[in-house]
């Protein structure tokens, strides 16, 4: 991990070596990365010589909302917060003959804080180039539900589940080099490419029940608790948007 951070940097300082003023201490700038809003709706076509020809539908969203706010601590640093907004939401069932036999839905929110600390360095007019290190972190919340027939005849069954988590936590920590094209004197557009680091942390409690004979009756119920934890690294490229404000004068 060190090792691509490093590798990061020395780019950044080996390309952008001397800093000339494009910014004046005490000025904002207000962007963030470009949100993503990505509605989904498809279906398949299933043929197994067994079973028979079954059809499965998928929907979903997935939004990313990260506005960002920061300060010039001198005329080429600038510090700041973030914050992350990210809902979404994936449903999928299965059907045979016309009748839907399996659903599964899945609904994530995650919302968090972060901040971030940027240098420019050497630039042209409309180009400015930069170095980034930024943090994040913050809650999750995850919810699913589903059902499945199964049998047939006197051996016939419903089996539900309803699922949700606690606990749920997330951090995140990046390191980026990219560069701001200037569209006017006071807006931007950023292109970079970075290493992410991620570890997520949390508790799932799930609930089973089945209905055997499918006569609506819960014949069975179970309930188990799993606790994950895992960390992620990866490289990133991206695109976003900066407004810049100069500060006021007297």
């Amino acid at each position: 991990m060190y090792t691509k951070i490093g590798f990061l940097m020395a780019f950044a300082i080996l390309v952008f070596n001397t800093t000339s003023a494009q910014f004046k201490k005490g000025e904002k700038m207000v962007g963030g990365s470009v949100g993503s809003m990505v509605f989904n709706n498809g279906s398949a076509d299933i043929n197994v010589a067994q079973i028979g020809t079954n059809k499965s539908k998928t929907s979903g969203y997935n939004i990313s909302i990260n506005p960002t706010l920061g300060w010039f601590i001198s005329d080429n640093t600038a510090v700041g917060a973030s914050v992350n907004i990210n809902p979404s939401s994936n449903k999928t069932s299965y059907a045979q003959n016309g009748s839907t036999y399996q659903s599964d839905k899945v609904t994530n929110f995650n919302v968090g804080l972060g901040g971030f600390a940027r240098h420019y360095f050497s630039a042209t007019k409309s180009l400015l180039p930069y170095g980034q290190l930024g943090v994040n972190f913050g809650v999750s919340n995850l919810k699913t539900e589903g059902f499945f027939y199964g049998g047939s005849g006197p051996t016939a069954y419903k089996s539900t589940y309803t699922g949700k988590s606690t606990g749920g936590m997330y951090l995140n920590t990046s390191v980026q080099v990219g560069v701001t094209k200037m569209l006017a004197a006071h807006t931007g557009l950023d292109f970079y490419l970075g290493y992410n680091y991620s570890y997520n942390s949390n508790t799932f409690n799930r609930t089973n029940l089945r209905d055997d004979g499918n006569d609506g009756t819960i014949d069975s119920r179970s309930e188990n608790q799993t606790t994950t934890k895992f960390t992620n690294h990866g490289f990133m490229i991206g695109v976003g948007f900066q407004i810049f404000l100069a500060t006021k004068t007297k």
